[in-house]
């Protein structure tokens, strides 16, 4: 039965809004964590140092943190799983390009699948820098993420990368949210209005949120 459902089209929309919705959560809860940085060094080191330990004594040492990066791990894998063999689904269905572009098809519409592409590569770059410490300018220090993330905005490049990103996960979401909650059932004529009104306000909140750290940076605020 769940091969039946995973092999249907309706199946993988599913899946992706699942997924997405799982995500925009973690995205949500992450962004109020980063702004813990305007508070101080001694705040945001306490802040990274209590992820590690929620839950104890149930829970060992890390062991919620790894919980949750499994959990966002699948999410990120079924949802681009899910994105790609739509698109593949699509492209057959449709071998030839359609000779008048859709009038009502919005910027972040018609950008979803670069978004989709700038956003994987980016979390690549993202857990390399600040949690490998692998491409990490200034030289990487374990157990202070405050002067990590300094290190990484006091660059030109880490500001650039950062900022396209959170960009285009502002473009993501204002599409992503309404479309999902279309798939889930939650749309109708008396509801699309609220849902699309909450998805630019969580696009706009969250891209927001996430380009004030680099912006706190660059203009010495966060120092």
């Amino acid at each position: 039965m769940a091969r039946t459902v995973w092999d249907s089209t309706v199946g993988k929309k599913t899946v992706m809004a699942v997924s997405g919705l799982v995500m925009l959560l973690y995205l949500v809860a992450h962004m109020i964590g980063n702004l813990k940085i305007f508070f101080g060094t001694e705040e945001f080191n306490h802040y990274a140092h209590w992820l590690r330990t929620v839950g104890e004594p149930f829970m060992h040492y890390e062991w919620t943190l790894w919980l949750i990066r499994v959990v966002l791990v699948v999410a990120v894998v079924a949802h681009a799983v899910s994105a790609y063999q739509l698109s593949r689904r699509d492209i057959k269905a449709r071998p030839s390009k359609y000779v008048h572009k859709k009038p009502r098809s919005s910027y972040a519409t018609r950008t979803m699948r670069w978004g989709g592409i700038i956003l994987g590569l980016f979390i690549v770059w993202h857990l390399l820098d600040l949690t490998t410490g692998t491409v990490h300018s200034g030289g990487f220090e374990t157990g202070k993420p405050y002067q990590n993330v300094v290190d990484t905005f006091s660059t030109w490049y880490g500001n650039v990368i950062y900022i396209v990103a959170m960009l285009a996960l502002g473009l993501h979401i204002r599409h992503g949210f309404w479309s999902a909650a279309q798939t889930l059932g939650a749309g109708s004529r008396t509801r699309d209005r609220a849902l699309k009104t909450t998805a630019n306000i969580l696009a706009l909140l969250l891209t927001i949120g996430f380009i004030a750290v680099p912006v706190g940076v660059m203009t010495g605020v966060v120092s």
